[in-house]
């Protein structure tokens, strides 16, 4: 049986202030799960990142009275999440420090080009700038996408990027946040938004393409140079 819908945010704001046991337990239970991995980014271990969840709500009980509703409540919710793991995440030293992880300015990790330059045709060719061959089309969801060892990749992927580029695309793919939303929950500007998930999107992409290309071979198939 699929959970309880949430009533709209202003009525479960007020809920929330009235101490309404009974819409606390809907709420946590609801939004439980993604907090926990929101803050799995940014700690060592899955004790943590429920230390972490069980500190926020915390402070969402405390806090409750100052939500002003310039954001969705659950993306507020998130952002004291982000901002509970982050401190926690540089106290284990298992991210980059927490001055690198604050609102705008540079993006200051995964520089450089996203995709090797040599896959493109170079400048004085008529098509300069378009791929040299087109990337190989991936399987779809139901031939590859949900098996154990692409969702491995994936994760392994994710495992690898920069603290800031894996929550970017953990927000906006995991989670399904819009842009909008994750410049509100981490407090980045549009632009570092942008160019982050890109990053993270194309890094993970190559290590995908790599494995579909591993997995041609292994099945005697032509694989682009």
């Amino acid at each position: 049986m699929p959970p309880p819908e949430l009533p709209p945010d202003d009525v479960l704001t007020g809920l929330l202030l009235a101490g309404d046991e009974t819409a606390f337990a809907q709420v946590v239970d609801a939004w439980s799960p993604g907090m926990r991995r929101l803050a799995r980014v940014y700690v060592s271990t899955e004790d943590s990142a429920a230390e972490v969840v069980q500190e926020a709500w915390l402070a969402v009980v405390r806090g409750i009275g100052t939500f002003a509703g310039r954001s969705s409540l659950r993306t507020w919710v998130y952002r004291i999440v982000a901002n509970t793991a982050r401190r926690r995440g540089g106290r284990e030293a298992r991210t980059v420090p927490a001055s690198s992880l604050g609102p705008a300015g540079e993006v200051g990790d995964g520089g450089g080009p996203t995709v090797d330059p040599a896959r493109f045709l170079g400048p004085g060719h008529e098509l300069s700038g378009h791929w040299r061959r087109p990337p190989v089309p991936w399987p779809g969801p139901e031939e590859a996408l949900l098996a154990a060892e692409v969702r491995a990749e994936v994760a392994a992927a994710l495992a690898e990027l920069p603290a800031r580029q894996r929550v970017v695309v953990t927000l906006r793919d995991v989670h399904g946040y819009d842009a909008a939303e994750v410049c509100s929950i981490l407090e980045v500007s549009a632009a570092n938004q942008r160019v982050l998930l890109h990053r993270a999107r194309a890094s993970v992409r190559l290590r995908l393409e790599r494995y579909f290309d591993r997995a041609a071979v292994g099945a005697g198939e032509e694989v682009r140079p």
